[in-house]
């Protein structure tokens, strides 16, 4: 995954830690974040993407060589 929150972040000429204390997580959350390293809940999209003035498409980049739910492998006892 990768996003666009680092050039959404400058438009605003807000710090991570500006962006962080807005949706209230730390800062080193938004650094995972734009770093795609951290999955966000849906809120935390949310929240990201409405305080950047933006949709959540437009924020986050999914990758479709990922894997899919189709093809994740689920074990039940």
């Amino acid at each position: 995954m990768q996003t666009k929150i680092k050039e959404c972040r400058a438009r605003y000429s807000l710090t991570q830690d500006e962006l962080a204390k807005k949706v209230g997580v730390r800062r080193e959350t938004i650094v995972f974040l734009e770093q795609g390293k951290y999955n966000p809940s849906l809120k935390l999209a949310h929240d990201v993407a409405k305080t950047l003035h933006t949709t959540i498409d437009e924020l986050f980049i999914f990758d479709d060589d990922e894997p899919g739910p189709e093809s994740r492998v689920v074990l039940v006892d």
